[in-house]
């Protein structure tokens, strides 16, 4: 089947005269031996460079410079957050900075443009709960771990992703998350689902209550994904409510059920710090250990907030 191209891909193949480049290098030759291929490319490209080039670059490419945030306000953010999770059982990782080539598309819906794919099978970190998610599945397939209680894991990293916004406020060529990845396997009724949710959001309220000095409000919006989406929503609003956090702000938003990404439900972090609103984070179920692990039985929930706009 021929690949799709696109306008400039066409112009590109149409001057080097080999308008079947693509599927050589994709169905042709292994994928170590394009790789081998590759690393040959860029070490001729760059013998070629002079150090100007090579500032010349620096200047033109976006996700290389340094991030317009307090350095040591973010670290010190990072450290009171870990400790937070970590006192309420979720366990710090500390990632790499490359995750296996289509970590974010293979399992998700995520494009791999919106991804910088790198060499040797790898590409940079664009969502860690995708890449925690792959370590909890190794974990499992291999007998590391033991199921007898669910497996929690905490980590803050900073992202890269290649969509450009432009100018948009708060969209930046790299940025950091504080990321949370719980995983279990269905004992029915949405156990899971209901005690892992809520043990997330426990977690955000102490975050912003001990560090901001400030509440939370949960945002639920229905997601295809379950046979009864609404039931699950309404069952994990009443357990929330039993659980009698007067200072967490429990609403509902709009069903979007064309949204593919979380199964079942998304809910959405909001706060007030300063006057100042945010939408700082969210989270839900996915599906992901599922397909990697081919049982139906299990269940993933993932959450995340953006450090670096608390900060200016």
């Amino acid at each position: 089947m021929k690949p799709e191209l696109s306008a400039d891909l066409e112009r590109i193949l149409k001057s080097l005269g080999k308008s079947d480049l693509i599927t050589l290098l994709t169905e042709q030759i292994s994928g170590s031996d394009l790789n081998t291929l590759l690393l040959k490319v860029f070490n001729e490209k760059v013998k070629k460079s002079s150090p100007n080039d090579l500032l010349k670059r620096y200047a033109e490419n976006r996700f290389v410079h340094p991030a317009k945030v307090e350095t040591i306000q973010l670290k010190q953010l990072e450290i009171d957050i870990l400790k937070a999770a970590a006192n309420q059982g979720v366990s710090p990782l500390q990632l790499s900075p490359v995750a296996p080539l289509g970590c974010t598309s293979v399992v998700g819906t995520v494009d791999q443009n919106k991804v910088i794919s790198a060499l040797r099978g790898t590409e940079v970190v664009s969502d860690a709960t995708n890449l925690i998610a792959l370590h909890i599945a190794d974990l499992i397939k291999y007998n590391k771990y033991s199921r007898e209680d669910y497996i929690r894991f905490c980590t803050t990293h900073r992202h890269v992703r290649a969509q450009y916004f432009g100018d948009t406020p708060g969209m930046l060529a790299h940025f950091h998350l504080f990321c949370m990845v719980t995983s279990g396997v269905d004992q029915g009724s949405y156990d899971f689902e209901k005690k892992s949710l809520w043990e997330h959001i426990e977690v955000y309220r102490t975050i912003f209550k001990t560090l901001f000095n400030s509440n939370i409000e949960v945002i639920f919006s229905e997601r295809s994904g379950y046979k009864d989406s609404a039931g699950l929503v309404s069952r994990i609003i009443g357990y929330g409510n039993c659980l009698e956090l007067d200072d967490v702000v429990i609403s509902a938003g709009a069903p979007h059920k064309e949204n593919q990404y979380y199964k079942g439900l998304q809910f959405t972090i909001k706060t007030v710090i300063e006057d100042r609103e945010y939408f700082i984070g969210d989270g839900g179920f996915v599906d992901w250990t599922q397909k990697m692990l081919g049982t139906k039985k299990e269940r993933l929930l993932i959450s995340a907030i953006g450090l670096d706009r608390l900060l200016v």
